[in-house]
């Protein structure tokens, strides 16, 4: 799938246009650029390892609008009702994806570290590798976060990190699961979090 969409799809000019057939929060339209800059697990610098993580993390539940999509599809697509979008965050400026993933950039996470939980959910050796992490970062991997979810306070907003942010929304994903209401994908990951020239603690020049 992976290589699929990288080879394929992506090789098409960045104004292309791509109508997603299962987005129920009124994003009817994307463009090949926009995906391939931003898609959380296949976009920017997410490689084959993150996509692969990201996608074996998932906990999906039967589709809750399938019993809507099905019907409205036809109706040539047309449902009975109007989706609810969601209320918009207050606790920072977030960015609502094309993935359906609050994401919050560089600058608006150092701007509100003290209000927030920064989880990584990287691997040891990446937390302690050439990237480093963030000053105060809480590490739980992706693969144990569903079951160490309590580790975490409900108090306060909480902000995943990985190393280009696919793993990291797919965190956020579980941690809503979990109950958490305040979570929000670090856009880009740590990548673009040293790109941009924030603070990290240990890795390399």
């Amino acid at each position: 799938m992976f290589r699929s969409v990288r080879e394929q799809i992506f090789s098409l000019p960045d104004a292309c246009l791509l109508y997603a057939a299962h987005d129920y929060r009124g994003l009817t339209v994307t463009s090949v650029g926009e995906e391939r800059r931003f898609n959380p697990r296949l976009g920017g610098e997410a490689g084959e390892g993150d996509f692969t993580g990201y996608m074996r993390n998932l906990r999906l539940a039967h589709p809750k609008k399938m019993d809507v999509a099905v019907p409205a599809n036809l109706k040539c697509g047309r449902p009975e009702t109007d989706p609810v979008a969601s209320e918009d965050p207050t606790w920072a400026h977030l960015k609502y994806s094309f993935a359906g993933i609050w994401e919050i950039d560089p600058h608006g996470l150092e701007e509100h570290a003290g209000k927030v939980q920064i989880l990584d959910v990287r691997e040891p050796r990446e937390f302690e590798g050439p990237l480093g992490h963030i000053r105060g970062a809480q590490l739980i991997p992706l693969a144990e976060l569903a079951d160490r979810s309590d580790e975490l306070t409900r108090d306060r907003p909480v902000v995943a990190v990985c190393r280009a942010g696919s793993r990291s929304a797919q965190a956020t994903v579980i941690l809503r699961e979990a109950g958490f209401a305040d979570v929000a994908n670090l856009a880009g990951g740590m990548l673009r979090w040293r790109a941009e020239g924030h603070a990290v603690e240990g890795g390399s020049a």
